[in-house]
């Protein structure tokens, strides 16, 4: 990535002391991840549609006419429904997507009649871009979003579990462990963000909490590995310097893969719209989280839990295929 004008920034080798701020660090995860936890439970999550239940209808122009979802979707929201989701589908007829078509989504206020509020919609969407087809409106009662808000939390928990099995067995308990903790507090703290910037908790949000454990655990195999090719290569150095010339070894690496991912998600962000909104400054955030989870987290837990240096054996060296090996 030499082509890249902003690496020339970075230096070339770093010698910073991450070890000796670990303790502080420790301090404030754990004082964020205990805010985010109490935050999920009160005030609670923004639940969206998905997950709260509401009301789909579907919208549509003769053939050929295209729907302006970004007006739909500024029409209905100016209504105060809460959640609002607007997406193209294709036509019964065709069967092909051509822009005439749309799915509403939207809730239903508690305590509010569900046919005066659907005729609300209508008359705002046909405001906002003319005459309209409606289809027959369906409701998404609360058993089912109950049972999608449970498979989505089950998710989550799949992915760290899955997480844990790896790391566990391409490294040793003690890698697993400290990267387990880490996949923990990026996902908490990412649900500590949506509930303090009140972002709609739908699945899109589930999946961009699946991507933050993925690009966590990428983060933290790459840190792990420099770190046991270094314990190898140093058996007599301290732990604590071994885990420093580690993180400075891979800090470039790390520093400019994370800002190039979030150099695209803001412009997602930007120019996303609102749909994608909420699911672009989640994955920032879960970037951000993620790179100091790998550097402040999974590796003082190593730091704590202590390495057999005896246990980190050299790799067997490849024996060459077709050469006959010699005393």
């Amino acid at each position: 990535m030499t082509w890249w004008p902003l690496i020339k920034v970075l230096p070339q080798k770093t010698n910073l002391h991450f070890v000796k701020y670990s303790k502080p660090a420790a301090v404030l995860s754990i004082v964020l991840c205990i805010a985010s936890i109490v935050g999920c439970f009160y005030p609670g999550l923004n639940m969206g549609i998905d997950f709260r239940g509401g009301a789909s209808l579907e919208v549509s122009k003769p053939a050929g006419q295209t729907i302006d979802l970004e007006a739909v979707r500024g029409a209905v929201s100016g209504l105060e429904l809460g959640d609002v989701g607007v997406q193209g589908i294709a036509r019964r007829d065709t069967n092909v997507e051509d822009g005439s078509t749309a799915v509403l989504r939207f809730q239903i206020p508690e305590g509010q009649d569900q046919t005066a509020v659907v005729n609300r919609v209508e008359g705002a969407i046909t405001d906002a871009v003319g005459e309209v087809a409606y289809s027959g409106v369906s409701v998404v009662g609360s058993k089912v979003s109950g049972e999608l808000f449970t498979s989505g939390l089950l998710a989550l928990g799949v992915a760290i579990a899955l997480m844990f099995a790896y790391i566990w067995f391409r490294f040793e308990p003690q890698f697993g462990f400290g990267a387990v903790v880490g996949l923990l507090h990026d996902v908490i703290l990412t649900f500590g963000l949506i509930v303090l910037m009140r972002l709609e908790f739908s699945l899109n949000m589930v999946a961009a909490i699946l991507t933050v454990i993925g690009y966590s655990m990428n983060d933290t195999v790459v840190v792990f590995d420099r770190l046991r090719e270094n314990l190898r290569k140093y058996k007599t150095m301290p732990l604590r310097d071994v885990i420093d010339l580690s993180l400075n070894e891979t800090l470039s690496r790390t520093i400019i893969t994370g800002v190039t991912a979030v150099m695209v998600l803001a412009a997602l962000a930007v120019f996303g719209g609102e749909a994608l909104f909420g699911f672009s400054i989640a994955l920032m955030f879960g970037i951000v989280v993620g790179t100091y989870s790998s550097i402040y987290v999974g590796a003082p837990v190593i730091l704590l839990w202590g390495v057999k240096r005896g246990e980190l054996a050299e790799d067997a060296k490849p024996v060459k295929l077709g050469m006959a090996s010699r005393p």
